[in-house]
């Protein structure tokens, strides 16, 4: 008899996880950029997400909407891409603004980084 998965077989071991002020607006903006699949989406009575799974690549990010009991936070995220010109570029067309333009930083990746349009800082990275 085989061990029953301790984890869905398409969520990685560690997930960040964001509660956010709008959590369609960030689930919309990590399809756009990072070519983001919804996995799972719950809603509240009211509409509001109660919980979803996005995944970005070979990670799941959690998002939901924040409540009185669950506040919004902003987080920081690094992300590989195949192109960090490109979806950096992607990004800001997307309603980022700009934190740091790519460029080479000397540990083997080029890296830049951009603020989404709630408050979320996204790095992401190309390996040189």
């Amino acid at each position: 008899m085989s061990a029953k998965p301790f984890q869905p077989a398409d969520h990685s071991t560690v997930s960040a996880y964001m509660m956010a002020s709008d959590a369609r607006q960030v689930i919309d903006f990590i399809a756009d950029v990072f070519d983001g699949k919804t996995l799972m989406r719950i809603a509240r009575d009211d509409g509001s997400v109660m919980h979803s799974s996005i995944g970005i690549g070979d990670s799941v990010v959690m998002i939901a909407d924040a409540t009185k009991d669950y506040p919004a936070f902003p987080v920081w995220l690094h992300v590989y891409v195949a192109d960090v010109d490109a979806t950096y570029r992607t990004a800001l067309a997307k309603g980022a603004t700009s934190v740091q333009e790519p460029s080479a930083k000397g540990d083997g990746d080029r890296r830049g980084g951009f603020m989404d349009p709630i408050g979320n800082t996204w790095w992401i990275a190309t390996p040189e």
